[in-house]
Order: structure tokens, then sequence, then C-alpha cells
């Protein structure tokens, strides 16, 4: 392996509190609990939303408080006009976080699913355990169980600036992205 002086080793905890400061930046909601905790916390996020997606791979324990429709895409997967719903939220897991970037990487594993699940509800609610958060982009790809998968990088919520620099959110993916931080 090359060395790489760019990489600098950071505790657990600094980038826990890096990937928040980025993410609140970024202007997503972050927050954290314990994993018996967790499915308390996603209730608290979810509450009003009458329906959410789950990908195959999300426990049920991540969703047992909620009290709304949980729809799954497997067998068959979702139409976009059942993503595309007012009141529809999507929650997932990730495959690794960058504490530098404020980004989560999504490879659509079991618990995070085709890109489509997120990428069209209004609301995205990813679930990050504290030991999938790495420094920078070189080890989050060095995590990467299977490169080769599609790829979903999500830094905030969607937003783009027209030529005033008047900021417009929603336009490429979900307005609303809730991070939960599960600590060990």
């Amino acid at each position: 392996m090359v060395p790489r002086e760019y990489e600098v080793a950071r505790a657990p905890d600094d980038l826990v509190e890096m990937l928040v400061d980025r993410l609140v930046d970024y202007k997503a909601t972050v927050r954290r609990c314990s994993v018996e905790g967790l499915g308390g916390v996603l209730a608290e996020v979810l509450a009003g939303t009458e329906r959410i997606v789950a990908p195959s791979g999300v426990p049920e324990g991540w969703l047992s408080a909620y009290q709304g429709e949980v729809l799954r895409d497997e067998p068959r997967p979702l139409a976009v006009a059942d993503l595309d719903a007012p009141g529809v939220a999507v929650v997932t897991g990730c495959a690794v976080a960058v504490a530098e970037t404020g980004t989560l990487i999504l490879d659509a594993g079991p618990d995070q699913g085709r890109r489509a699940l997120t990428l069209v509800p209004d609301h995205h609610i990813c679930v990050v355990h504290s030991g999938q958060i790495v420094g920078g982009v070189p080890q989050a790809l060095r995590r990467l169980a299977d490169p080769t998968r599609p790829l979903t990088l999500v830094s905030g919520p969607s937003a783009t600036s027209d030529i005033e620099l008047n900021r417009v959110e929603g336009v490429h993916g979900p307005r609303r992205l809730d991070v939960v931080i599960v600590d060990r």
C-alpha cells in the first residue's frame, strides 16, 4: 500500500463529531442514540409520516416503534409513483460515512436498497453506526465490500444554486435528510 501523508489518524469520537459538524453545515438533521434507543429515535423522526419505504435488509427492530405503514421494495420493486407520493419517507442504512466531507456512501446493500429508494422520496432517514465512520474518501473506498456496486454519495439534502446563488433544495433528491448515528 502506498503511504498517504494526507491521511490523518483520528480518534473515533473525533470522527463522529466531524461528521456531525459537516452534516449540520449541509442542513441535515443529526440525532445520536444507542442501539437500544434506535427504534424510539426513528419513531420520533418519523412522527407524522404516514408511510415509509424500507429496503428488505432494514431490521424490523429499527421500525418497531413506528406506527405508520411500512412498504418493502421486495419481492417486487415499488413503482416510482409509490416512492414519490406525498408523505412518503425512506429509511436506510449506509455502507460507510466520510467525516471529512460529511458524505454518506450507499452501495445498494440489503439495508440500503436500490438507488431510486434514496433519490425519489422527499425525506431520507439514514442510520449510521459509529463504527462505519472513517476520516477520508480513500479509507471509505477501502471499506466497501464490493466497489463495483452502484454507489450513491449523499452530502446533505439535495441542493443546488441558481445563477444568482439562490439555494434551491430537492432538485435531484430528497429535500430533507435526517441522519441517526448509533453509538457503540
